[in-house]
């Protein structure tokens, strides 16, 4: 079965409140097999227009088992409450993939 990665750029826009949110998100991902690759970090824009590209801007790679346990935790009650608070202090985008 591939492995599924979820791959998130967001803009913080309270890094007070975010850094609550990272405290607490990394428990529910380890509960269903989850590990970061990529959080946060330095970034060199390779190709493609990044407007976006500044100092809050994070990207995230998480690496799930598959694509149906990185849905479930996704559409989980127990990560609802974690993507509220996600939510309330950063916008972007996410998206999840299956790779190897």
């Amino acid at each position: 079965m591939p492995k599924a990665f979820l791959i998130v750029e967001l803009t913080v826009k309270d890094p007070v409140v975010y850094e609550n949110y990272r405290s607490q998100v990394l428990p529910s991902l380890e509960s269903v097999g989850a590990r970061f690759l990529v959080r946060g970090g330095k970034r060199l824009q390779l190709e493609g227009v990044d407007e976006g590209h500044h100092n809050m801007l994070r990207t995230i790679v998480v690496e799930f088992p598959s694509m149906d346990i990185a849905t479930a935790w996704y559409q989980s009650p127990a990560y609802a409450a974690l993507k509220k608070l996600r939510m309330s202090c950063s916008e972007g985008r996410a998206f999840i993939v299956e790779g190897f």
